[in-house]
């Protein structure tokens, strides 16, 4: 059963926006809805590559003011900051120097953060860049769950960004215990129902079945929710066949789900398969926000990564 969920991970107090310059405005108002659920504090946090930055610099120059840089940075996001407080929310703007990704993580470790908000952009057709090395890192290194808005997601004012159905990833392996949990913990919080999706893809399903039927395997998935929540929630086990990506995303559309939640296990393996596995995948074509428990937050919850094969350390939970 799953251990150290952080009480503040499912309602949080303190979120922290990642925001490039300009804003992912789609991103920020998701970010700022949250806060307001909550009465959460909101930190509006931008670090810019001082070397990018330096080597902008007309020939001849010298020095780089990174100080009035920063104050530059700064201005840009204190119209939104402001927009937060007028809506009776406590907000900061901080801007660090430095790689992005690194001072978003060291600052996620000083403060305490409780959820990171980050959007994606997709500057191809396609989006093959949809998740950089900022995002990346972040994904598989944060101490605490990290709200992606893709590119597809649909603005959420339309239902005033209620959380009214969470779509879980699961399977019946060790790591999705603390995804389902996380899950329900969630879904407690906004009211919403639960439905625990496992995905077995057809050359699996031999091994991962061994003589039960697939209504086996969805009663079991039920064990996966703590029993303080069992009789408390909406429950819905979905156990398929297919391809995760497409079952998953599937899903998500057919039964309009407001929230997509996945565990990603084994940073390496993680690292490996972004642009082309089924995290990737899911933020690049999901309709509505993904939360992500990095394999920083598992361990920290219990996991033990050598519990799965290495073809299944990408993703807790689909399989």
């Amino acid at each position: 059963m799953a251990t150290g969920l952080k009480p503040g991970w499912s309602k949080p107090s303190i979120i922290l926006f990642a925001s490039e310059i300009p804003t992912n405005h789609k991103a920020f108002i998701f970010a700022l809805a949250q806060a307001k659920e909550f009465g959460s504090d909101l930190i509006l946090f931008h670090a810019f590559d001082t070397l990018i930055v330096a080597a902008a610099e007309a020939p001849g120059v010298r020095y780089y003011d990174y100080c009035a840089a920063a104050r530059c940075e700064k201005h840009h996001l204190e119209p939104l900051a402001q927009q937060a407080r007028n809506a009776g929310l406590r907000c900061e703007v901080v801007v660090r120097p430095g790689l992005p990704a690194d001072e978003i993580l060291a600052y996620t470790h000083k403060r305490e953060i409780d959820r990171i908000v980050m959007g994606t952009h997709s500057p191809g057709s396609i989006g093959k860049l949809l998740v950089g090395s900022v995002a990346e890192a972040v994904l598989r290194t944060a101490s605490s769950p990290v709200y992606i808005v893709g590119p597809e997601v649909v603005d959420g004012s339309y239902r005033n960004f209620l959380t009214r159905t969470i779509l879980c990833a699961v399977s019946l392996h060790e790591p999705s215990s603390i995804v389902a949990s996380f899950a329900a913990e969630l879904a407690a919080q906004h009211g919403a129902r639960l439905i625990l999706q496992h995905v077995i893809r057809p050359q699996d399903r031999a091994e991962l079945l061994a003589g039960c039927s697939l209504d086996d395997v969805e009663a079991g998935l039920l064990s996966l929710i703590p029993a303080k929540y069992q009789n408390r929630l909406s429950i819905q086990t979905i156990v398929v066949q297919g391809d995760p990506t497409e079952e998953l995303l599937y899903q998500s559309r057919a039964q309009q789900a407001d929230l997509i939640v996945l565990g990603a296990q084994g940073a390496s393996a993680f690292a490996a398969v972004t642009r082309h596995g089924v995290v990737y995948k899911i933020l690049a074509n999901a309709q509505c926000p993904v939360i992500t428990l990095s394999p920083v937050v598992l361990a920290a919850c219990g996991s033990k990564s050598e519990n799965l094969r290495p073809t299944e350390a990408y993703m807790a939970g689909v399989f």
